[in-house]
């Protein structure tokens, strides 16, 4: 099953819906954040309590091998890695490059309704 996923521009609504997901149970293992900006996202995890997409040691090790052009291109891989198509990692790619963080919750049980 596909993650959910949702885009911000604003970082204290992001804060804020992520810590209304934990006030309703949704496990903080199951929520991360992805932007195009390390320090942004390493940040708003922080402040969220959130998770950010890294690496495993394993994966680290295939990686280096393999390194990756781009920000964009790394990107697109850990969102198809978490159940996206390629079309789809694409457009949220671009959607990061103008500046907004994904919220991506892997336990998708009433996510929507909670932050409707």
């Amino acid at each position: 099953m596909k993650p959910f996923i949702k885009e911000y521009t604003n970082d204290e609504k992001l804060i804020d819906d992520v810590k209304k997901l934990k006030d309703e149970g949704v496990d903080g293992d199951n929520v991360y954040l992805l932007s195009h900006d390390d320090d942004r996202t390493d940040r708003l995890a922080g402040n969220a309590h959130a998770n950010t997409i890294g690496f495993s040691e394993q994966d680290f090790k295939s990686a280096v091998g393999n390194m990756f052009n781009k920000k964009g291109d790394e990107l697109r891989t850990k969102l198809q890695e978490m159940g996206f198509s390629e079309g789809e990692a694409d457009e949220y790619e671009e959607d990061m490059d103008e500046g907004k963080v994904l919220l991506i919750v892997t336990e998708t049980q009433n996510v929507e309704q909670l932050l409707a």
